[in-house]
């Protein structure tokens, strides 16, 4: 029997996930959910994510929007990439926040797609927000069921 749309996406965030160093090990991201063209990660500020101001920097808050794109746009099972992004950052993160980002998607449409992340802090006010493009390529993440 094949499997339903959540089950899928669940299955392919796993898969992706443990594979995954630069997400799971360096930064300690964590994968809290992946459903059809929705992920969730969570992430705590450390000392070591500080920039010269003591607060978070932006490119960790980025690499956090970023990598929640990614499993939101491959949860179909479909391999695919960014073809292009922005982000806005509205406050600024501080040490031993938690950065928890919901991504969407908005459309998709034959091979692209436009997916909206919003990065929030503990206290629910929005960090950033980010916008992504998606293309998929030949391939699937996780073999397909037959």
């Amino acid at each position: 029997m094949p499997l339903s749309p959540a089950e899928l996406a669940t299955k392919v965030g796993e898969a992706m996930y443990a594979v995954d160093p630069a997400v799971r090990d360096f930064m300690q991201i964590e994968l809290l959910a992946c459903e059809p063209g929705r992920a969730v990660m969570r992430m705590t500020v450390r000392a070591p994510m500080l920039n010269g101001h003591r607060i978070c920097h932006g490119g960790l808050i980025f690499t956090l929007a970023d990598s929640t794109f990614a499993y939101a746009c491959n949860s179909r099972n479909k391999v695919t990439v960014a073809a292009g992004c922005s982000i806005e950052f509205l406050k600024p993160a501080h040490l031993d926040d938690v950065l928890t980002c919901e991504g969407l998607e908005q459309v998709l449409q034959g091979r692209h797609g436009i997916y909206d992340m919003t990065v929030r802090n503990q206290r629910g006010e929005v960090v950033a927000v980010f916008r992504g493009k998606s293309a998929s390529l030949q391939g699937t993440v996780i073999p397909e069921e037959a």
